[in-house]
């Protein structure tokens, strides 16, 4: 969702702390400009900590109604969608336990076959028929992450969010966070290796 309205005297750019200010005034259309503005993102994380439609729809409303009912202690110093990925994790988090499955994660999509270096090699000519299977194996692979590694994992890996921002959503220091993100991969390579191991052919 772009971040630009075009007014009469040129293109002036809103930013997420001046809809923040607005909303905080009562603004309800202000509320609805952050939700749209964010909510792909929002659902995006929520689903990749899920793994199903359902409970992700779940997840990003949830996630609106605590962004709505804390506004008032969001920081302006910070970063409103830093603030909103720690609020989508949490209420994923908490979904997963009330389910019972905190510690399990989603079956992953063909982009899961990346996980692991040796998935890149030129031997892997069939790459979209071994992702398939490979999903399976990435499913139960998740299971084996901590809360923190699997949140880390995915904010880092699947949504591209700087070290730094993954330990302001995780509440640890960055040296903490790159700790957290190394043993989720360590942990993803071990349990995947013999999936993707390059075979070697007997002439």
């Amino acid at each position: 969702m772009p971040l630009i309205e075009s007014k009469s005297s040129g293109m002036e750019i809103t930013t997420d702390l001046a809809v923040v200010s607005r909303a905080r005034s009562g603004d309800a259309d202000a509320f609805r400009q952050l939700v749209e503005r964010h909510s792909k993102t929002t659902f995006r994380v929520a689903y990749r900590m899920t793994g199903n439609e359902h409970d992700a729809d779940d997840v990003v409303q949830e996630t609106f109604l605590r962004a709505y009912r804390q506004l008032k202690h969001f920081e302006e110093r910070a970063n409103f969608g830093t603030w909103l990925h720690r609020i989508t994790v949490n209420c994923s988090l908490d979904l997963l336990r009330a389910r019972g499955r905190a510690d399990r994660h989603y079956g992953g999509d063909p982009e899961s076959a990346e996980l692991a270096g040796a998935a890149r090699t030129e031997a892997q000519q069939d790459r979209l028929l071994l992702s398939a299977d490979l999903q399976k194996h990435v499913a139960a692979a998740m299971e084996l992450l901590s809360s923190n590694e699997r949140t880390a994992f995915v904010l880092r890996h699947f949504e591209g969010m700087p070290v730094e921002e993954i330990g302001k959503t995780l509440g640890i220091q960055v040296n903490a966070a790159k700790h957290t993100i190394f043993r989720a991969v360590r942990k993803l390579r071990e349990a995947l290796e013999p999936f993707v191991r390059p075979t070697t052919c007997n002439t």
